[in-house]
C-alpha cells in the first residue's frame, strides 16, 4: 500500500491501515473521480467531504508539536540527512487516499483518474486550478520530472516502489500517463497516485541529492514560516492554498501555524509537555501513560488523557538481528535469543498489563497466518519444501510463553541446547565458539531511553545464558545513519503493514534490499524464497490469493527468527491540552489529526484554568 512519506524514520511508523472488501479490482470507471484496488469506492464523484471531516472546523490558532532528536535537511525525498519533522504539509499528491474505507485513492491534484482496461496503464488529468505557492501551475512536466528524479536521485526506496513503472509521458495538455512493465501489479496505479509532485522549475540549478534547509516549493496546505536549525520548524497554513475547497480537504488542515520543537529525548519532552511548552502528544510508553502524566494539570483538566480505538493492523516491532553479522548468521542462534525474551514478566512488571504479545508480521488483520496452514497455504508453500524449515508445515510458528514469574528457565534450557546445536560451548560461565573460542557479544543500539528499562531485564536472561548484550543509547543523526548503513548488530524497529500489502514488503525482506542502503531490510533477508513470495503478494490477483499469499509469507518470515517479536496495541493514546475539537465520527484507519481544530471557547477556557495564554 503506498504512503505519502516512504522514509524510514526513527519513530513507531504511524500507517493508513485499509480494510478491503473483497471483490475484484482495481475498480474505476473512465475518466472517474476516484480509483479502489478492490470493489467500488465509498464516496460517489459529488460527495462533499469525508465523514470524518467537519466541513464546519473552525480555522485559526496556533499549535505546538514536538519531536526527538535534530534535523538538518526539508528535503524529506533523499537518503542525505535527517528530514524535518511535518514536511509532507508543503506537497500535494496525485490523489489523496481515505481513512476509512477500502483501499481507494481520491483525485487531489488529479481532477479524474482513467485506467487502461488491461491494468497496463493509468492516466491522471490535472486540475487546471493547481498552483505551487509562487503561483505557478502545476503542470504534466512536473509530474514527470518528479517520477524520474525521486526513480534516479531520490531515496533508493522509490527504486524498488517504481520499479514496475516503466516510464511516465505527457498525453494531452494537462494528462499524464503512467504505463507499466507488467499488468500483475494492481497496485500500482494506486502507488502512482501517491506521489508528491514537485516543481521542476524549483529544482532546475539545485543539486536534489544535497540537504538543504532552504524550504522547498510546494504545492500543499502549508509553508515553512521559520526555521531554527535542528532546533524548531514553523508551518504556516497557506491563505491562498488552491486546494483549500476542494472535498477530499474539507474540514482539514485547519491550524494557521504549527510549530515542531526538537527535544533530547522522550523524557525531557514529556515534562515539557506538562510544563504547558506544547500541546498534544501521541504516546507509545505504557509507564509514562499510567503514571507519567500525574499532576496538576491532568488533575485540573487542563491535560486530557483518552484512548481512541482504531482497525490498524499493528504489524510488527521487535528487536531486530542483523543477519550480515556472522553472529547472527545461524536461524537457530536467533531462535535462541527470542527464547530468553521474557515477555509475560515484561508485559506485567514494566507495561502494567497493557500490551498483547505479537505473533505475527501481520498482526491485528485477517492477514496474520494463525494454526496450521490451510490447503491454500500449503498450495503456496509445497514448492518450496526442503528450501524452509519444516516447521512451516507443522503449524504457525509461536512467540515462547513464561509463567511471568520472572524465572524462564525451562525457555533458556531450550535456548542453551540450540546454543550447543549451532556450535557454541560456555567456559569460564561466558558462552564462546566452539571452534574460534571468539566470545558471544554484541550492541543493542537504541535511540530512545525508554527502551533501556525492557532491554536490561533481557540483557540478564542473556547473560545467564552466558551472552554479553551490551546496550548503548545514540542520538538521533548518529542513530539513522548507522541505520541507513546497516552498521548494528541490533536495534528495536517496527515493520509496519496495511491491510492492502504490495510493494513495500521489497524494501523490507528482499535480497536486493539487503545490500542497498537505506532500505528498511534491517534483518538483512536473503531467501530466494522469501523473494519469490514477495512478488505472489505483489501480483495476488484478488483478495483470497493476496491473504493466502501473506500468511504464506508470514510463515516464512516468522520460522526464520528474524526478530524477537514485541506487543502490540489498538488504540492511541493521546494527550493534550484542552484546547481542541474534534468532528464526531474518528477515522477507524488513521488518528486524523489533521480534522482536528483549535476550539475558541475552550482556548479561552484554558487560559483562565492555567493562567497563561499561547505566546
Amino acid at each position: 500500500m503506498p504512503h505519502r512519506s516512504h522514509r524510514l524514520r526513527l519513530s513507531t511508523f504511524t500507517l493508513i491501515a485499509t480494510l478491503l472488501s473483497g471483490l475484484p479490482g482495481p475498480s474505476q470507471a473512465a475518466g472517474s473521480h476516484a480509483i479502489s484496488l478492490h470493489g467500488d469506492p465509498k464516496y460517489g464523484p459529488d460527495f462533499q467531504h469525508f465523514d470524518y471531516a467537519d466541513p464546519e472546523a473552525v480555522k485559526g490558532g496556533d499549535v505546538r508539536l514536538h519531536s526527538i532528536g535534530t534535523f538538518d535537511t526539508l528535503n524529506p525525498y533523499t537518503l542525505k540527512g535527517v528530514p524535518a519533522a511535518g514536511l509532507n504539509g508543503l506537497f500535494d499528491t496525485l490523489t489523496e487516499h481515505a481513512a476509512d474505507e477500502a483501499f481507494t485513492e481520491y483525485g487531489l491534484l488529479a481532477e479524474s483518474i482513467e485506467l487502461a482496461p488491461d491494468n497496463s496503464a493509468v492516466t491522471f488529468a490535472l486540475r487546471p486550478e493547481a498552483r505551487f505557492h509562487d503561483g505557478s501551475p502545476v503542470a504534466v512536466e512536473d509530474v514527470i520530472f518528479t517520477f524520474e528524479t525521486l526513480k534516479t536521485q531520490g531515496h533508493p526506496f522509490y527504486r524498488s516502489y517504481y520499479a514496475n513503472v516503466e516510464r511516465a509521458e505527457k498525453t494531452g495538455d494537462r494528462k499524464v500517463t503512467f504505463r507499466f512493465s507488467s499488468n500483475d501489479n494492481r497496485e500500482l496505479p494506486l502507488i502512482v497516485g501517491q506521489m508528491p509532485v514537485l516543481s521542476r522549475a524549483y529544482w532546475k540549478d539545485r543539486d536534489f541529492q544535497k540537504t538543504t534547509l532552504e524550504a522547498p516549493l510546494g504545492s500543499g496546505p502549508y509553508t515553512v514560516e521559520s526555521v531554527d536549525p535542528g532546533r524548531s520548524i514553523t508551518y504556516r497554513r497557506n491563505p491562498d492554498y488552491w486546494g483549500a475547497d476542494l472535498p477530499v480537504n474539507r474540514g482539514r488542515h485547519n491550524f494557521d501555524r504549527i510549530r515542531y520543537d526538537y527535544y533530547r529525548d522522550g523524557t525531557v519532552a514529556l515534562e515539557a509537555f506538562k510544563a504547558g511548552e506544547y500541546d498534544f502528544r501521541l504516546e507509545n510508553v505504557s509507564k509514562d501513560w499510567a503514571t507519567g502524566y500525574d499532576g496538576p494539570a491532568l488533575r485540573s483538566g487542563v491535560i486530557v488523557k483518552e484512548n481512541i480505538p482504531n482497525q490498524q493492523p499493528t504489524g510488527m516491532q521487535g528487536f531486530v538481528f542483523n543477519t550480515r553479522n556472522e553472529l547472527f548468521a545461524d536461524p537457530r542462534v536467533r531462535e535462541a535469543l527470542t527464547l530468553a525474551f521474557d515477555f509475560e514478566w515484561t508485559n506485567e512488571n514494566l507495561f502494567y498489563g497493557a500490551y498483547d504479545r505479537t505473533k505475527s508480521y501481520f498482526s491485528n488483520s485477517e492477514l496474520a497466518s494463525q494454526g496450521s496452514p490451510t490447503e491454500a497455504e500449503l498450495r503456496i508453500l509445497e514448492p518450496f519444501r526442503g528450501k524452509i524449515p519444516d516447521a512451516v508445515f507443522a503449524g504457525n510458528p509461536q512467540p515462547p510463553v513464561t509463567d511471568g514469574s520472572g524465572n524462564a528457565r525451562a525457555n533458556l534450557r531450550k535456548a542453551a541446547k540450540l546454543l550447543k546445536s549451532a556450535g557454541w560451548v560456555v567456559r569460564d560461565g561466558r558462552l564462546v565458539n566452539g571452534s574460534t573460542g571468539k566470545p558471544f557479544e554484541f550492541e543493542l543500539m537504541l535511540v530512545s531511553p525508554a527502551f533501556e528499562r525492557v532491554s536490561l531485564p533481557y540483557g540478564r536472561n542473556l547473560k545467564r545464558l552466558g551472552i554479553d548484550m551490551r546496550v548503548r543509547t545514540v542520538d538521533s543523526a548518529q542513530y539513522q545513519k548507522r541505520l541507513d548503513t546497516f552498521d548494528f548488530d541490533m536495534v528495536v524497529a517496527t515493520f509496519p503493514q496495511s491491510l492492502s500489502p504490495g510493494n513495500e514488503q521489497r524494501d523490507f525482506w528482499t535480497s536486493e534490499k539487503a545490500t542497498e542502503p537505506g532500505s528498511r531490510n534491517l534483518a538483512g533477508v536473503r531467501d530466494p524464497v522469501v523473494d519469490e513470495l514477495v512478488e505472489a503478494v505483489i501480483n495476488a490477483p484478488d483478495r483470497q490469493s493476496l491473504v493466502d499469499q501473506t500468511r504464506a509469507l508470514d510463515r516464512v518470515l516468522l520460522a526464520g527468527h528474524y526478530v524477537v517479536p514485541h506487543w502490540h496495541l489498538r488504540s492511541f493514546r493521546v494527550a493534550y491540552r484542552d484546547r481542541f475539537s474534534r468532528p464526531a465520527t474518528s477515522p477507524p484507519y488513521a488518528l486524523g489529526f489533521d480534522t482536528w481544530w483549535v476550539d475558541p471557547e475552550k482556548d479561552r477556557a484554558l487560559a483562565g484554568k492555567s493562567g497563561r495564554t499561547r505566546p
